[in-house]
């Protein structure tokens, strides 16, 4: 009798397209491990890419620093039943199709991340190395995903009713303006955030 659930092996992440990111020397050993559980998330669902979701549901899940700029409240738990409902609602369309804004360049071979989750990885790193040079943590990639209002994750806040702008302002309130401008989709005249 063969068991229900197929074993999978320690190489099939990387047969499936999706490959090792998590041992980056530029991610903290907590970013790595978000890294790690997204992948998981992604091969199981059977996605191609780790796309902003997968990254969003997995800090949500594995980092405190994340749910501590959400503060208190119903957040956390209603964006986290967006997420688990990926599979089987909303999420279904994105099965179909690689999440990318149009606004960065395509990445041939981008670890297994879809072309706008590579570039939010990327931004991490910048925003860490701006920071001093450590290596990237929870809050640097969750300020990345929030600042493209392209990403899936970004759609899911706003559907979880999670104001971009304001979590943007939260986080460089948290970090110290560690974040860099605030995006130009969420900035109107006189600075103020728009609604």
């Amino acid at each position: 009798m063969q068991p229900r659930i197929p074993r999978q092996s320690a190489h099939e992440p990387r047969e499936r397209g999706i490959h090792h990111a998590d041992n980056d020397a530029r991610l903290s050993a907590e970013l790595a491990a978000v890294v790690a559980g997204a992948r998981r998330r992604a091969v199981r669902d059977g996605d191609r890419q780790i796309d902003t979701a997968h990254l969003l549901h997995s800090l949500l899940e594995s980092d405190a620093e994340v749910r501590a700029v959400f503060g208190e409240g119903p957040h956390i738990a209603r964006l986290l039943g967006y997420l688990v409902q990926r599979s089987i609602g909303y999420g279904l369309r994105w099965q179909s199709g690689v999440e990318d804004s149009g606004g960065v360049p395509v990445v041939a071979e981008a670890a297994g991340f879809s072309p706008l989750a590579a570039a939010c990885m990327e931004r991490a790193r910048e925003r860490a190395a701006r920071r001093g040079g450590g290596p990237a943590g929870g809050v640097d990639l969750l300020a990345a995903i929030v600042a493209d209002p392209q990403a899936r994750a970004v759609e899911v806040l706003e559907r979880a009713g999670v104001d971009p702008p304001r979590l943007f302002d939260r986080i460089q309130a948290r970090t110290g303006g560690q974040c860099g401008a605030r995006p130009e989709r969420y900035a109107v005249e006189g600075g103020d955030t728009a609604d």
